[in-house]
């Protein structure tokens, strides 16, 4: 059995190893573009800001790896045609130009994302990057040293944790971002207004509400100011992070795809043609919470279909199940998880719902210490099924973020999270948990 992999980050990794696992006769053929595999883009951050020193801790596999495991492995090979009536492959040689056509039996698509790049005028400037994989975080940093004024354009998590990083590092911040909150899709409104008021004390120019207009650049070419239709920012570097798109454009017109071009699969990672399975940032997750077919890049999202792909790579095995977008945040001391619809996202996504913001200590007050927990909660109108929740405090509490995933994912109800047994320590947390309170709050909060 021949078996052809396209890109090799996250979900691609992810699906050779397991291939390779389950069924070792294969004949697996990697093709990657660029010169390094699994890179944790989430670590860039922690690399610009210092807090990682070594960057070889962002990769958690190699080339050499998985030709030990048995794979062929073609690096800075760039595919640029997938022929699903011929089964084939054709791939340049970014090195030397060399051109060649290789035929499959299956073919797994894990061509990831790209940042999205608005049509702005100027935006061919220096000093303009991208944020997304290795040599571009290399860039970010070596472009940094000599820049004062630094503007990031987005106010999602890579952005925020940019803005942070650099403001730690002692430059002058300013955050740019069109929709009036930062964190919009993962927080609603009484959490982002913290964060703002915290970036705010730190430094940071917050222009939200704002497109950026214009590029201006200096004579050498260099971008130096940044135009928004209200004001104008200084800058000697400017990095863009508003968002990703798949990249799909290989099998466009030959597989199902979202309006986003995102790969449809059914629950065994397969697309609309059966020998071609697709997972990662390139490929559409089933959102548990509303039920409906979204398009969320995220890397536990990659790693896990990337996984089902070769539990399923000859017959149905092993169900995908899905997916509620959990995440988590540490921003200048502020501990933050989400996980499902916020209120915000609820009506995006068709779903009627009741919110409930609570506030409580998370363990007794007779301890020396306590911290405050700002906590929300979603829950579907009619059935209490719960759909959302979020967590900000200074004492860690995202691990709660995942307790409420399983919620989630295996529809649990007000009532049934209101008595849910945890234990009580007072090292840890109350007699009754906060997530009990929570949920007890809600309920008094519907009636």
């Amino acid at each position: 059995m021949k078996v052809v992999v396209v890109g090799c980050t996250h979900a691609g990794t992810a699906a050779v190893k397991s291939i390779l696992e389950n069924h070792p006769e294969a004949e697996v053929t990697v093709f990657e573009r660029n010169d390094n595999i699994s890179f944790l883009s989430c670590g860039i951050a922690l690399y610009v800001g210092g807090v990682v020193k070594d960057p070889a801790g962002l990769f958690y596999s190699n080339p050499e790896e998985l030709a030990s495991l048995g794979a062929t492995v073609h690096m800075e090979h760039d595919v640029t045609k997938v022929d699903t009536d011929a089964k084939t492959v054709t791939a340049k040689n970014l090195k030397d130009n060399e051109v060649q056509t290789v035929s499959y039996d299956k073919l797994v698509m894990t061509t990831g994302s790209w940042p999205i790049i608005p049509p702005i005028k100027g935006i061919d400037s220096e000093n303009i990057l991208l944020c997304k994989n290795y040599n571009q975080a290399n860039e970010i940093i070596a472009s940094s040293n000599d820049a004062k004024r630094v503007v990031v354009v987005g106010g999602g998590y890579i952005g925020i944790e940019l803005v942070e990083a650099f403001a730690e590092t002692g430059k002058e911040v300013t955050l740019i971002d069109g929709l009036p909150r930062i964190l919009n899709k993962y927080l609603d409104k009484p959490f982002t207004d913290v964060l703002e008021e915290e970036l705010r004390q730190k430094g940071v120019k917050l222009a939200l509400g704002e497109n950026v207009s214009e590029f201006v650049a200096n004579s050498e070419g260099k971008v130096e100011t940044v135009v928004t239709p209200s004001d104008s920012f200084e800058a000697d570097l400017v990095i863009l992070c508003v968002g990703f798109k798949p990249s799909t454009d290989l099998l466009k017109d030959q597989v199902e795809m979202l309006p986003t071009g995102a790969i449809k699969v059914n629950q065994y990672m397969q697309t609309s043609n059966p020998d071609i399975f697709s997972a990662g940032d390139s490929t559409m997750v089933h959102y548990n919470p509303s039920h409906t077919e979204n398009y969320i890049p995220l890397a536990t999202n990659a790693v896990r279909q990337g996984m089902l792909v070769g539990k399923n790579l000859v017959e149905p095995t092993v169900k995908y199940r899905g997916t509620q977008g959990t995440s988590g945040l540490y921003l200048f001391g502020w501990n933050i998880g989400s996980t499902g619809l916020t209120a915000e996202s609820a009506k995006i996504n068709g779903v009627d719902v009741n919110v409930t913001v609570f506030e409580d200590n998370y363990r007794p007050e007779f301890m020396p210490t306590t911290e405050n927990i700002l906590m929300e909660i979603v829950s579907e109108k009619g059935t209490n099924r719960i759909v959302g929740a979020q967590f900000l405090s200074k004492y860690d509490i995202t691990q709660s973020a995942n307790t409420m995933s399983v919620v989630i994912q295996n529809e649990m109800t007000l009532e049934d999270l209101a008595l849910q047994d945890f234990f009580f320590q007072p090292h840890f947390d109350r007699p009754w948990n906060y997530l009990n309170l929570l949920a007890q709050a809600a309920l008094k909060n519907i009636k």
